[in-house]
């Protein structure tokens, strides 16, 4: 029997520190490279499309219907009572977004792409719940679901999309008290033949859902389709299967995730986590693969929080809700210590004392998974304790407003990272439409720990091309936490001769970007500063081999408001032997 309410698995301690196993080098390689989505693919989807339009598609989504559920699972993930309660007053707010219920279109309403798509997962329910007793939320839900029937009881592009139907399947289901209380039978019987109707449609359709979140999306509603309608073991078998491929792409064996985007692991924990009380509502064990993944994604999203508990900003998120984390993370059951060495995932952590810096060394996700990649390898955050001191400007992802699209493009940049720049170049290239390009295809990777302290050795090739130069980072944090160094070093490609500017000149510049609050104070000799914490905890800053300059930054917080802050700047010009600057930061007193 499945633990509805599962306990830790002290078993999971085991995973602990991985950090005494490592090997002398890595190489991670960015697999599948910039190639994004080909030209025959988008031709195939256009096939499907009107393929699933055609009334031979009709015919085959026709057939039973189950006349109820076999169990309601209680969803372990609670939603955001205060969206629930805009809903109650007659409005959807989503990410800053407000559409108002009593003109509410699912086929059209005004809102963005992101927003149109919230609104047809049925996501929202999760919300309505936690704001309202099942039978006010039950005469909202109702009326909402009959409109939906309404303008999409057929298939079509906009509603039909394979993980949004997954989605909306989970939803359905797991709230099934706020949709079918209804004594209306005919209305019943709509939502259930919809719901088998859906489920036949995802049998052809998940395997064609984006790579990646979408696709294991996809798949978990047709598992779950097949948990809650009566006689859907075969259709079970269908999407668990799919799941486990689906996932095998992109879940790593160190527990990361291909997109690279901690966010989205965090998404991907809440879905496994909530599709398990599907498998517990039935008295039913998961597959045997699907708990080890639970298993490696926790200490691998750990490992990527700093010390007030929130994620460090990579990839399109910020901080995040530190409430949502520790929900998702207790849900699992899981006892674990954060992931140190991220072989696959490419995060490395060091820690010492109450000082906590999280390094990005691995190379960007691939164009096909980069909807939310940035430019941003070998950059790095730093916190003492609670406060955050280095960090990267951030993003939006997961928070509960939107940016405007032009900053958002403005944060994927190089340079809105605490890394090193060369003339302003992004180290792997940001596309028109906000997907990565062409630029690192491999990082070098060396760690070693011993009772001093924790190294870690870089390097990256996203300048070679361009400028033939590679660039190299080594940090160095002590055991008691009270002293991070570091090297930026730039060596000629074999081979490649230095590409200089037209000026004749090639300038570097080192970034790092301070948290909201943290001030620094240049010193005499113009090479160092002190950097006053907003509890009065001083840092020492000091650099060898450029130029230091101080200027303004921003970050985004887990609200996803706009911080001013500060930036520390170290400049120079490339000489044709390569060069190195080196930085440390030292807790004062």
């Amino acid at each position: 029997m499945a633990n509805r309410n599962p306990q830790p698995r002290p078993e999971a301690e085991a995973q602990g520190d991985p950090a005494e196993e490592i090997e002398a080098g890595k190489r991670l390689v960015r697999i599948g490279g910039d190639r994004g989505v080909s030209l025959a693919e988008r031709i195939a989807s256009q096939f499907r499309l009107l393929a699933w339009k055609s009334p031979l598609h009709r015919m085959r989504l026709r057939g039973r219907f189950p006349l109820k559920l076999i169990t309601v699972p209680t969803d372990p993930i609670s939603g955001d009572g205060a969206v629930g309660a805009a809903m109650m007053k007659g409005e959807f707010v989503h990410r800053g977004e407000t559409v108002p219920i009593q003109s509410l279109s699912f086929a059209n309403a005004e809102a963005s792409a992101e927003t149109r798509d919230w609104l047809q997962s049925f996501a929202w329910l999760r919300d309505l719940a936690a704001s309202s007793p099942r039978p006010e939320a039950a005469r909202l839900a109702e009326p909402l679901t009959r409109l939906w029937l309404a303008e999409h009881a057929e298939f079509d592009p906009v509603g039909w999309r394979p993980d949004l139907i997954g989605w909306r399947i989970l939803f359905w289901t797991a709230y099934a008290p706020l949709i079918l209380s209804s004594s209306d039978l005919v209305y019943r019987s709509a939502v259930l033949n919809a719901l088998a109707r859906m489920a036949r449609h995802l049998e052809r359709s998940a395997s064609k859902a984006e790579d990646g979140l979408p696709r294991i999306a996809a798949f978990a509603g047709l598992t779950v389709a097949g948990l809650m309608i009566p006689g859907g073991e075969p259709r079970q078998a269908r999407g668990q299967a799919g799941m486990e491929k689906a996932l095998g792409g992109f879940l790593y064996e160190d527990g990361g995730i291909a997109s690279r985007s901690p966010v989205q692991a965090l998404e991907l924990l809440e879905l496994l986590v909530t599709v398990r009380s599907f498998y517990s509502s039935r008295r039913l064990l998961p597959p045997p693969w699907y708990d080890p993944a639970i298993d490696r994604l926790v200490p691998a999203l750990k490992g990527v929080t700093l010390g007030d508990g929130a994620l460090s900003s990579w990839h399109g998120g910020g901080p995040c809700d530190t409430g949502r984390i520790e929900r998702a993370i207790t849900a699992t059951g899981v006892l674990a210590r954060p992931l140190k060495h991220g072989s696959e995932w490419g995060f490395q952590r060091l820690t010492g004392g109450k000082t906590v810096v999280v390094c990005d060394v691995g190379p960007p996700p691939p164009a096909r998974l980069s909807r939310t990649g940035h430019a941003s390898t070998l950059a790095f955050e730093l916190a003492d304790g609670q406060q955050r001191i280095v960090v990267n400007c951030g993003g939006d992802i997961g928070s509960p407003r939107r940016l405007p699209a032009e900053l958002t493009g403005l944060l994927k940049t190089t340079a809105a990272h605490s890394t090193l720049v060369i003339e302003d170049v992004n180290s792997t290239s940001i596309r028109n439409d906000g997907m990565l390009g062409k630029g690192v295809a491999e990082v070098l990777v060396h760690r070693q720990e011993n009772e001093a302290g924790t190294w870690v050795d870089a390097g990256h090739d996203g300048y070679a091309r361009r400028f033939g130069i590679e660039h190299r980072r080594r940090f160095y944090l002590s055991s008691n936490g009270q002293d991070l160094r570091g090297e930026d070093t730039l060596l000629p490609v074999a081979g490649r001769g230095l590409k200089r500017r037209a000026s004749g000149e090639l300038r570097f510049d080192i970034r790092f970007h301070l948290a909201p609050g943290v001030e620094p104070v240049p010193t005499a000799d113009g090479q160092a500063a002190l950097i006053k914490l907003l509890d009065g905890r001083v840092w020492q800053f000091r650099c060898r081999g450029g130029t230091l300059s101080f200027d303004d930054s921003l970050w985004i917080d887990g609200e996803a408001a706009i911080k001013a802050s500060r930036q520390m700047v170290i400049s120079g010009v490339i000489v044709p032997g390569g060069g190195s600057v080196a930085w440390s930061f030292r807790r004062a007193g």
